[in-house]
């Protein structure tokens, strides 16, 4: 296991993740942007424009490696080459953070395009801590681990969430990363208070904090139903619930994620410069 004391090393600052499309104008007009992030299996190749660019931006900025298809919560073991492929990158790039997701997406040979939920029990927590230990022995760093958006609550959970990410970080030394669009979002789904979650969250333990957009829907009672896409701006609510977040927790790196409808970089920065303001309100 790993020391839990282990912290990232990004800047509590307002970081963005970085699209190919976007790389002059981070290079000639950043403006308060401290740090970057990338998906891990899109850098996964051996040269090429892509690896060119991204360690160009290491020399100038820190990077955070954001994984989304290990599958940490799936029953099976996890993929080797997939595995080898992530230490690869971490060891050439040496990356300010990592993270991986609380959930599964593969079952024996079939990958799934999602990362679905899981059920908070003992017999997950072990699983869980299991490929974690795997993947941090592997890779030779703490890793962070994302609390999921949810749609559903599992009737065999005998944890709450935030319970069973507390005991991740006992097991295994791992850090938390908070995506609070993803609170608000469950929170929406499932009817319970953000602020309460908020307030039961092991921030101690928080190496990132993320921020995203949503989409808003019904489901078939006609209740509110926020799917989390990451294709639109932060809205209102979840920067106050960012807010709140900050005055517990103080400064934390906090990024801007937008993967899907990316916007002109003038969209972003604004973005950017809110999240900085958020910030500034915890450290002046």
């Amino acid at each position: 296991m790993l020391d839990a004391t282990q912290n990232s090393s990004l800047p509590a600052r307002p970081g963005v993740g970085y699209k190919a499309q976007h790389y002059s104008d981070i290079m000639e007009n950043p403006g308060p942007l401290g740090w970057l992030e990338i998906h891990a299996e899109n850098y996964m190749g051996d040269g090429g424009r892509p690896i060119a660019q991204l360690r160009h931006l290491s020399e100038r900025f820190p990077i955070s490696v954001h994984g989304v298809g290990l599958s940490i919560g799936g029953e099976g073991d996890l993929d080797a080459d997939h595995l080898d492929r992530l230490k690869h990158l971490v060891s050439w790039l040496n990356p300010a953070s990592f993270s991986e997701h609380l959930a599964w997406s593969t079952h024996d040979s079939h990958f799934f395009n999602d990362l679905l939920p899981l059920p908070y029990t003992p017999q997950t927590l072990a699983r869980v801590a299991a490929h974690i230990n795997q993947v941090q022995d592997t890779v030779g760093r703490q890793m962070l681990l994302e609390n999921p958006s949810s749609y559903l609550a599992f009737a065999e959970s005998t944890m709450s969430e935030t319970d069973f990410l507390r005991e991740l970080t006992q097991q295994t030394g791992c850090g938390l990363l908070l995506d609070v669009n993803n609170v608000f979002v469950s929170a929406t789904n499932l009817k319970t208070s953000p602020q309460a979650y908020i307030d039961d969250f092991p921030l101690e333990a928080v190496g990132e904090v993320h921020l995203g957009g949503h989409d808003e829907d019904a489901d078939e009672t006609g209740a509110p139903l926020l799917i989390d896409s990451h294709g639109k701006a932060v809205v209102d609510p979840v920067w106050a619930l960012l807010d709140y977040t900050l005055a517990r927790s103080g400064p934390k790196p906090l990024l801007i994620e937008w993967d899907t409808d990316v916007p002109a970089w003038s969209i972003l920065a604004e973005e950017i410069a809110r999240a900085d303001r958020a910030l500034a309100l915890v450290t002046s």
